[in-house]
């Protein structure tokens, strides 16, 4: 069991790692004393653990657990809204605790609701998946808007993440490798030292064995805790965990939230980050060879075809970053080393479009 401490400028709250974690939750919420709890968690969550978690909690607490259908459509308003009618309805108070039990749906939406309930309210979070790892620490809370990706939302830190790495033996395949993108995704703009572990170690899904694991999930959150320590509210630094989401996220929204998977975009937008880093900062990262491992996991390497560089500028413009018509792009000098580069939507259109046509083999001008 490992135990990593983030610190914001408010408060400090653990992030408690290990198998068999959750046998924590108890006395951390006698900590809280809570009046009541409500846990929150998906179909896909609750088949397998929801009763498991209840009776961790229901002997101490008056408990009510509300299961929303999984996938990313979830985090939408009406589904926003059916959480607070349903935590008024059971009477939760400024004293009652919510605790997300899932993946990073389930944390965003959750934590958003804890943070607009009666003004703010406890809440724990539990992740289920290795994509969580990200999500869960830090304090972004939010919901999806058809117009873009987490629109909508708020920084409300979490009192507490207890992350049972017992519940990743469960994960399809697909949802591990949409987290894997985002322990990629620390290494390349943090440590050059995890990239060259996870590039030799882990060449398919297939090698990723316990140990490996424990160790992705313990560096990744411990660079997250570090940059959100220096950064909470994504003035400045935070900016650089964004490495791939600009035109990762458009490529989801495009595709219709829950077509198209967080990692499996990312890994798009990552794709691009790089080459866009060799093309305009005179550097020489290894762009092929990441393409090709990226193949070799099962990711695309290339934005959907049926997707136009119009419609993907335009989703990227409303990209929270984006000011008076620059967009932002944090880019690569070197692994492990960001830089934010700003460029005008005539610029990246045409460099967009132009490592569009090299992708598919066709002669840019």
């Amino acid at each position: 069991m490992k135990s990593i401490l983030i610190n914001t400028t408010e408060e400090s709250y653990p992030v408690i790692v290990g198998n068999e974690a959750i046998n924590e939750l108890p006395s951390l919420l006698r900590s809280l004393s809570p009046s009541k709890v409500l846990i929150v968690t998906d179909t896909n969550v609750d088949q397998l653990y929801g009763n498991m978690l209840v009776d961790k909690v229901d002997k101490e607490w008056m408990t009510y657990k509300y299961v929303i259908k999984s996938g990313e459509a979830a985090k939408s308003f009406d589904m926003f809204y059916e959480l607070h009618s349903y935590a008024l309805k059971q009477e939760l108070d400024r004293k009652s605790v919510i605790i997300a039990f899932g993946g990073g749906v389930v944390g965003d939406l959750t934590g958003f609701v804890a943070a607009t309930y009666m003004r703010g309210v406890p809440f724990i979070q539990v992740p289920t998946t290795l994509l969580a790892h990200d999500s869960a620490v830090g304090g972004k809370v939010a919901i999806n808007h058809p117009e873009g990706k987490n629109m909508i939302g708020a920084f409300y830190q979490p009192k507490v993440v207890v992350y049972d790495s017992n519940f990743l033996q469960s994960l399809p395949t697909n949802e591990l490798r949409s987290g894997f993108a985002e322990v990629i995704k620390h290494s390349l703009i943090r440590s050059e030292s995890l990239y060259q572990f996870l590039y030799s170690e882990i060449r398919h899904l297939e090698d990723i064995t316990t140990d490996k694991l424990q160790r992705m999930i313990l560096e990744g959150i411990q660079i997250k805790a570090d940059v959100v320590s220096k950064d909470e509210k994504e003035l400045g630094l935070r900016a650089i965990l964004n490495f791939g989401h600009t035109l990762g996220h458009a490529v989801e929204a495009e595709a219709g939230y829950g077509k198209l998977s967080h990692g499996d975009s990312i890994a798009i937008g990552m794709l691009f980050a790089t080459w866009l880093s060799n093309k305009t900062l005179n550097v020489t990262l290894p762009y092929y060879e990441l393409k090709s491992w990226f193949k070799a996991i099962g990711f695309p390497t290339e934005v959907p075809y049926s997707q136009t560089t119009d419609q993907l500028i335009n989703k990227m413009k409303k990209d929270k970053k984006t000011k008076s018509n620059q967009l932002t792009m944090i880019l690569l000098e070197e692994i492990g080393v960001t830089t934010s580069v700003l460029f005008s939507e005539d610029e990246l259109y045409s460099l967009l479009d132009e490592w569009r046509a090299e992708e598919r083999g066709e002669k840019v001008d």
